[in-house]
């Protein structure tokens, strides 16, 4: 039996069981311990985190949605990196939430040669969440806008103020996030594969909350299980995500077009039956974004992603 057609007969008793089915699938917890990487080591350099604010009048792609907001963004260098140079880098969505533990892991990673070096820019939403919101407008939308947003005014202003020469090949540019800053990483990469290809993604909303509605996509991010990753000849993408076994909306049916943890599975399966690179980890006992889990994973979850087996 299909595992999406499972998990529709079945529902969430069968997910856990389902979950390790594909052949790049695997199941974790329920109890987790943080990975030594999250914890800074002796002999791995810090590195720099410089920040500045936005204000929504600076910018003509979201100029504010609801009115007047600021927008935090933090820049994380490592040591290793030489100015002017070339450099890979990773887009964080709702940044302040992951500078931390994102710097930690990259200065032991970067330290141990076991990603490449690498600057982390760190973007905070506009504000609000779901439909109708400056955030649910960011990242539930399936359209290349996100990513214009960041190509014309964030890097630029990053890479004059601190000198930074972002690489330009695609496989040297990765997006991350949780919940819809998740689905805001694909979406990233779907739109825009020849400027990002590695997705990191924790418990992705690749649900029914884009806003406002499109009849292209009427179905919002439910619509790339549902359709586009199946109809659309495969993309150069490489995709590691994550969800909790009590994800948000866990025992709400089909009709719902909002139960995660059905989404992320179904995801997971036509990524798997398209062939494309991803690594799917399904979590016992976890809940969204579960602060347990990514302490646990973040750590690998960045090597498998930067590698390329």
């Amino acid at each position: 039996m299909p595992r999406s057609l499972a998990c529709l007969l079945l529902g969430s008793l069968a997910l856990t069981a389902l979950a390790a089915s594909g052949p790049h699938d695997s199941v974790i917890g329920p109890d987790y311990q943080a990975a030594p990487e999250m914890t800074a080591k002796p002999g791995a350099a810090k590195g720099v985190i410089h920040d500045f604010t936005i204000d929504a009048t600076e910018s003509k792609i979201y100029p504010g949605l609801n009115g007047p907001y600021k927008r935090k963004v933090q820049v994380y260098v490592p040591v290793q990196y030489v100015a002017g140079t070339p450099v890979p880098f990773i887009i964080v969505t709702d940044g302040p939430w992951y500078t931390k533990r994102v710097a930690t892991a990259l200065d032991n990673l970067i330290a141990e040669k076991r990603v490449p070096v690498q600057v982390a820019v760190f973007v905070q939403s506009g504000g609000g969440d779901g439909k109708g919101s400056q955030r649910g407008l960011e990242y539930d939308t399936l359209s290349g806008k996100y990513t214009d947003f960041i190509e014309t005014e964030i890097l630029p202003r990053i890479a004059k103020d601190y000198k930074i020469n972002f690489s330009k090949n695609p496989s040297d540019r990765a997006a991350m996030g949780g919940s819809s800053g998740a689905a805001c990483a694909f979406t990233m990469a779907w739109y825009h594969p020849e400027l990002y290809r590695r997705v990191l993604s924790y418990s992705g909303t690749f649900v029914d909350q884009q806003s406002p509605f499109d009849p292209k996509t009427p179905h919002g991010a439910w619509e790339y299980h549902e359709n586009l990753i199946m109809k659309t000849e495969r993309k150069p993408l490489r995709i590691w995500m994550q969800v909790g076994e009590k994800d948000n909306g866990w025992n709400k049916d089909e009709a719902s077009l909002h139960n995660w943890v059905m989404a992320n599975e179904r995801m997971a399966d036509v990524l798997a039956k398209k062939g494309y690179a991803y690594k799917y980890v399904f979590c016992k006992g976890a809940g969204h974004v579960d602060g347990k889990a990514v302490g646990q994973t973040l750590p690998a979850a960045l090597e498998w992603l930067w590698s390329n087996q």
